[in-house]
């Protein structure tokens, strides 16, 4: 799975799709941002809609570090999103 990574306010993430389906599958991909290791990691998850390429690998690899700031500032922590296991 592509990888891609990023400083936001000095911290830095590595930003992959979450691989989530929803039933949006083909208009709506998800993103996890995830900084740190182990305990002390830290992962946040939003969701897009890309614009060009409709696989998740190829429309991360277009998103610009601009794009992928916005995302993180729209993102939710990951204790309230079923990607990173979140189960009610």
């Amino acid at each position: 799975m592509p990888t891609r990574s990023i400083t936001i306010g000095g911290t830095p993430w590595r930003v992959f799709p979450s691989g989530y389906v929803t039933q949006y599958e083909h208009d709506e991909f998800g993103l996890m941002f995830v900084s740190g290791v182990g305990d002390a990691r830290t992962i946040r998850v939003t969701r897009y809609s890309p614009v060009g390429a409709r696989s998740r690998e190829m429309s991360l690899a277009e998103l610009s570090d601009a794009d992928l700031t916005r995302l993180f500032a729209e993102s939710q922590p990951s204790d309230t999103s079923p990607e990173a296991g979140y189960a009610r």
